[in-house]
């Protein structure tokens, strides 16, 4: 299955972490990280899906993490610089809707590729957004759309599903204007919106000058909690140029100087979390009918954190989370490589790469109450080479003093045959 081809992918990480690990076939391609949970939400041997009730809990970002790993194909690539490939991913927790901002217990943990993570959360942002500018609009407008209402259509579903989404919005009709506006005329105000480098994008084409090329995509910063817009030197945007700046590249059609908004971008790696749960606007007409008996309806979950949810490598029985796959007894593959996802999980949060991806010698160094403690593959390593240099300092001593005994017993026999 696809999932398993995934978590071979974090064994072969691992391996590479560790200078001492010779490289072998099993050494999962960077490449497979891009499927790391295509299929994840598939049964072992079956075509039905199982069902996973997470309408009570929230997404929450936790960490972005670029990662190289070795690459078979770029080896084999005589124009490629490296051998390493860069992948991204996102790691987000869905949490109980009560105690999302604790979120101690009774949660999963989770890894989705950065441009899946990306693609959700943006529309839901983006959606989210247009439903607040347009609730602005209709401010103190309330009986003339009443009014406007009852000359509607009664199919026109579509457009009442909107209006729900609306009335359901908390607007503050006080600022919302200045606002909206701003979002608006954003490039009349010489901005772009950092969402529109999602997808790594030239921002200087060389030409004549004998210059190379750069380009704009999104990157992982300040250690992992925030996702910024970089500068890249090729057209994969995986080798970071950290001397450059976006704004110093964007123009517009006339020429004029442009400047990145992240506004819009920050809210997906902002500390606030995001609900599963559709909330569904009472039917008053049900209600008047005296029908309060009616079935209750099932909870919807919205669609990112049912995009979510599927794409991910998933670490949940660990962390007490009651709703997950664990639940379900066909599917063995999740239980059974569950605890390889949580300690790659774990291992990254822990700081084992920097931002750039590279493996970090001291990051994975965790901190409490001012004091640090070393991983294992720290005292691992450090033992390794002090024991090594020890036994080399003792070999060069023992042989330093072989030379010398031997040199003094060869002028001895020297001198007396001279003699």
């Amino acid at each position: 299955m696809k999932f398993t081809l995934a978590l071979s992918f974090f064994a072969g990480v691992a391996a590479a972490a560790n200078p001492f690990v010779a490289k072998t076939s099993n050494n999962a391609k960077a490449s497979f990280a891009s499927k790391l949970v295509s299929g994840a939400r598939r049964l072992n041997d079956a075509d039905e899906e199982y069902e996973v009730d997470i309408s009570g809990y929230s997404v929450k970002f936790e960490k972005c993490q670029f990662i190289k790993a070795y690459d078979d194909e770029m080896a084999e690539d005589e124009d490629a610089g490296t051998v390493l490939a860069t992948k991204r991913f996102v790691i987000f927790k869905l949490c109980p809707n009560n105690s999302c901002s604790t979120c101690t217990y009774n949660y999963g943990e989770y890894m989705v590729d950065l441009d899946t993570y990306l693609a959700a959360t943006v529309e839901y942002q983006q959606e989210l957004q247009q439903d607040m500018c347009d609730a602005c609009d209709e401010c103190g407008n309330d009986e003339e759309e009443e009014e406007a209402d009852e000359e509607e259509d009664a199919d026109e579903d579509e457009d009442e599903d909107r209006k729900r989404k609306r009335r359901n919005l908390a607007v503050d009709c006080d600022s919302c204007y200045d606002e909206c506006q701003k979002i608006e005329n954003m490039e009349d105000n010489g901005y772009i919106d950092a969402t529109e480098f999602l997808e790594c994008a030239m921002i200087y084409d060389p030409e004549d000058d004998a210059k190379d090329a750069l380009y704009a995509g999104p990157m992982c910063a300040s250690s992992g909690t925030k996702i910024k817009i970089g500068v890249f030197s090729d057209e994969y945007c995986s080798v970071v140029d950290s001397s450059k700046n976006v704004d110093d590249y964007l123009v517009d059609g006339d020429g004029y100087q442009m400047k990145l908004s992240h506004a819009l971008l920050k809210t997906v790696y902002s500390e606030t979390c995001i609900s599963c749960l559709v909330v569904q606007e009472e039917d008053e007409d049900a209600n008047d009918d005296g029908n309060n008996d009616a079935e209750e309806e099932e909870p919807e979950v919205n669609e990112l954190c049912q995009a979510l949810y599927e794409d991910s490598a998933k670490c949940e029985k660990s962390h007490g989370f009651d709703n997950g796959y664990a639940a379900y007894d066909n599917y063995a593959n999740q239980e059974a490589q569950e605890e390889v996802v949580c300690d790659f999980i774990n291992s990254i949060e822990g700081g084992t790469y920097d931002d750039e991806g590279e493996i970090s010698l001291y990051g994975a160094n965790s901190s409490a109450n001012g004091g640090s403690s070393t991983t294992g593959g720290q005292k691992f390593a450090l033992t390794f080479f002090i024991l090594g240099t020890v036994a080399l300092a003792v070999y060069a001593a023992m042989l330093h003093n072989k030379l010398t005994k031997g040199g003094k017993a060869g002028l001895s026999s020297q001198g007396g045959a001279m003699a």
